[in-house]
């Protein structure tokens, strides 16, 4: 099997809150990603300011780390062909108002501050956040009957 790639995907406080954790994974599923690394966990003030470090010092950056730290959060790793934009598309821009129908912001999300999931935007992002929130214990390699039918 060849090496694809890893994302990195969270559903939020205010999804885990609204009982989406399941749409959010079904859409994973049937897009024909594969779930490496997956769990439920409250993060803590420290990897908070880890993960949103690069927002530091603007405005939202207080209310953002109360909020990522208010609730449980469903973190995943994800894996396949193009697994960083492929999730992106998915998951629809930052903005709900402005996500495309179809997406996952722009069904289930309202308000920008209250967006459902964060998605990596870069390898290199997925690569730093997948280390931030997953043990290499924690993330799984394995082979799904399905990949034969998704990929050349």
């Amino acid at each position: 099997m060849e090496t694809r790639e890893r994302t990195f995907l969270m559903v939020k406080p205010d999804g885990v809150q609204r009982g989406l954790i399941g749409n959010v994974i079904s859409r994973v599923e049937q897009k024909g990603l594969k779930i490496v690394g997956l769990k439920l966990m409250k993060i803590s003030q420290e990897l908070a300011t880890q993960h949103y470090g690069e927002h530091k010092g603007k405005p939202f950056y207080d209310g953002l780390i109360n909020f990522i730290t208010s609730a449980p959060v469903a973190a995943m790793v994800l894996e396949g062909d193009d697994a960083v934009d492929i999730v992106r598309t998915m998951i629809g821009v930052t903005d709900p108002r402005k996500a495309a129908p179809g997406t996952v912001r722009g069904d289930l999300a309202v308000f920008m501050g209250k967006n459902v999931v964060h998605g990596s935007d870069s390898l290199e992002s997925a690569e730093r956040e997948i280390n931030l929130f997953f043990s290499k214990e924690e993330i799984y390699s394995y082979t799904i009957a399905s990949e034969d039918h998704l990929y050349d």
